[in-house]
């Protein structure tokens, strides 16, 4: 895998899970105004962003996979990062949107 392949990758992870990350925080602002079903409907969203991020990663793995040698750079290691923590935020929402739910 080139370079140039690689960072085009990372930065679609980078894109995607960073747009996910803002409409989570969309989400938090709409459970605490009670709109659980705006904020249900956000954190939706914020799965679709994260799954074209999985996608971009699954296909760095796949490519490994099928023996193909990828060179690891700092920017992968920061996509990672950035996907990973967004995703561990979005499971945190749906845990909280359910206590928001609940307490009311």
């Amino acid at each position: 895998m080139t370079n140039d392949e690689l960072q085009m990758a990372a930065f679609e992870i980078i894109l995607n899970s960073g747009n996910s990350r803002t409409v989570v925080h969309e989400a938090f602002a709409e459970m605490r105004e009670g709109n659980y079903d705006k904020a249900s409907e956000l954190l939706d969203v914020a799965n679709e962003d994260l799954l074209q991020a999985h996608k971009a990663q699954t296909k760095l793995l796949q490519e490994y996979a099928g023996g193909r040698e990828i060179k690891i750079e700092i920017i992968m290691v920061h996509a990672q990062d950035h996907l990973m923590t967004t995703m561990t935020l979005r499971e945190v929402a749906i845990e909280m949107l359910a206590l928001y739910k609940k307490m009311q």
